[in-house]
């Protein structure tokens, strides 16, 4: 490619270089930032990777005050060259900054990491989602509020049936039962779904994330650092985010329609087609969410949901694999981080016995509940760094 490059063209500059995580669940005794301290050592050591390499650290601020860059960069013993924390830094926010702090020549070598002690600290998530002026006063203070709300508007527009739904739950289950990190393993059926218990009507339990702790870390550098630790780059080829800050002045709210303009810009950036893709993974504190970004991104038609599922186009053993890692909805809340360390694991060939072959490029999508959206590709295949660069 040459010429200017399109917006949020990264072309293989920047690369996964290392990934890690401990365990998930619940871990009485550890602090959230012990616990991101210590991801990021078992990441430094898997890789071999000396922590005076890291001359970046980005954290993500998680529920209780936790996770600032000062507090945790004292734990780990690190002066990086550069610090900063996210608000609210999930998985691609968080990567994303850390892309433009390489790109910038800010840090050379950024430590992107998360923990959290929300499962042993009896944290409900019961904080207003939205508007905080009526958000309390419609009784959204969870996820599952917001999604039964969106869920309900689309049954409306295409006549999305709960079995379609179900789908999503159950093929992430199917992975998860391979995943010896997951906390929910046992097998689930679209009949064993359709048996269960509203949890927030017409949510059930496996339509949403299971609270956990644990710690994840991701670790980034410029091409050329990347080449000296490591010889399995992973590389970024692009990225793309939008926001739907306008909230209710946004027609269709419910739908976050938003999200589309992602899906227009992250493949020019990438200089990929959707057809490329090899992997997805879509952030899922609900199946709903996925269910949209399906449709978003164009892998689904609206309403085909589903049949994509049934047809084998899309999940376990269909054409296109989706949250091979089980996702948040079988795995671990980890705010997407785990789908993250899973994608590069698949594309280096380290996932065990979850392992899809010829995998060379993968898509992440996540947003931020009603108010923001993000997607980054991904490739080991040489031949299209070079053409994206």
């Amino acid at each position: 490619m040459t010429g200017r490059r399109a917006p949020g063209a990264v072309g293989g500059d920047v690369a996964v270089v290392a990934v890690g995580n401990t365990l998930q669940g619940t871990l009485p005794g550890i602090s959230a930032d012990e616990l991101a301290v210590e991801a990021l050592r078992v990441t430094l050591a898997d890789a071999g990777i000396d922590k005076s390499r890291v001359d970046g650290l980005i954290t993500c601020k998680s529920y209780g005050g936790y996770g600032i860059d000062t507090e945790i960069g004292r734990l780990a013993g690190l002066n990086p060259a550069y610090s900063a924390t996210l608000d609210y830094g999930t998985c691609n926010f968080s990567l994303h900054l850390a892309v433009a702090v390489v790109r910038a020549g800010l840090a050379r070598c950024v430590a992107i990491v998360y923990g959290t002690n929300q499962r042993s600290a009896g944290n409900r998530f019961t904080l207003p989602l939205g508007r905080q002026d009526d958000a309390s006063v419609n009784g959204f203070l969870n996820v599952a509020g917001v999604a039964g709300m969106a869920f309900r508007r689309h049954q409306a527009l295409y006549g999305t049936t709960e079995a379609d739904l179900a789908e999503i739950a159950v093929s992430q289950r199917r992975y998860a039962a391979d995943n010896p990190l997951a906390i929910f393993r046992d097998p689930l059926s679209v009949e064993d779904y359709l048996a269960s218990d509203y949890l927030v009507e017409p949510l059930r339990r496996s339509d949403l994330c299971m609270i956990s702790d644990g710690g994840a870390c991701l670790i980034v550098a410029d091409a050329a650092t990347a080449a000296e630790l490591t010889d399995r780059p992973v590389h970024v080829l692009g990225i793309a985010q939008q926001t739907g800050l306008r909230d209710r002045q946004n027609a269709d709210q419910w739908m976050r329609p938003w999200i589309g303009q992602v899906a227009d810009r992250i493949y020019p950036a990438a200089g990929v087609e959707r057809s490329d893709v090899d992997a997805l993974y879509i952030q899922d504190p609900t199946s709903v969410w996925v269910m949209q970004m399906l449709e978003w991104y164009g892998f689904v038609e609206p309403g085909g949901v589903g049949e994509a599922f049934r047809s084998g186009a899309i999940g376990y053993g269909g054409r296109l694999p989706l949250n091979t890692n089980g996702g948040q909805l079988s795995e671990a809340y980890m705010w997407g981080f785990l789908h993250l360390c899973e994608m590069v694991r698949q594309l280096r060939g380290e996932a065990g016995a979850r392992q899809l072959e010829g995998l060379r490029t993968a898509q992440y999508c996540s947003t931020f509940g009603m108010m923001k959206a993000a997607s980054t590709i991904f490739s080991v295949d040489p031949a299209l760094v070079v053409d994206a660069a």
